[in-house]
């Protein structure tokens, strides 16, 4: 079965990572939830990021309010594709889009919607890339898309 890592920045994004792990479930995907701040535990963030594809991840949704660093360093520190989810604190998350949205040529970051809408498209664009490789995936990808 495909798994994604999802890295939130701290406990009280567990919300946001939980709607998006239900949402995997529905596309036949593993979703495992990790906390680790890009500020407060860097080496950990690196770990995990470093070892996500031989630990048998494929995709990383990353979600961090703020600053939202968190996605950019798991994409520093990996090749898997990494899906940014901008959540909302100060400014209603405007400051966590543009930190997602405004990465380095080289490294690259999928943005999607602030909060809970893009907890969701996450989920969604996670199962997109799995599809590639997943022929049950994409079935579930085009039966949820159906169900629309």
């Amino acid at each position: 079965m495909p798994r994604v890592l999802i890295l939130v920045g701290s406990k009280s994004d567990l919300e946001y990572a939980e709607q998006c792990r239900s949402l995997l479930k529905e596309f036949r995907i593993d979703g495992d939830i990790e906390v680790c701040s890009a500020h407060r535990q860097p080496q950990k963030t690196a770990e995990l990021a470093g070892k996500a594809e031989e630990t048998g991840y494929e995709v990383i949704v990353a979600m961090a309010g703020l600053s939202a660093a968190l996605p950019g360093v798991a994409a520093a520190h990996s090749i898997l594709p990494v899906i940014g989810v901008p959540l909302p604190a100060a400014l209603d998350g405007l400051d966590a889009l543009l930190s997602v949205v405004q990465m380095p040529p080289g490294i690259p970051v999928a943005a999607v919607a602030i909060g809970a809408p893009g907890a969701k498209n996450a989920a969604i664009l996670a199962a997109r890339i799995l599809a590639l490789k997943y022929p049950d995936v994409r079935a579930a990808v085009a039966q949820h898309r159906q169900a629309l």
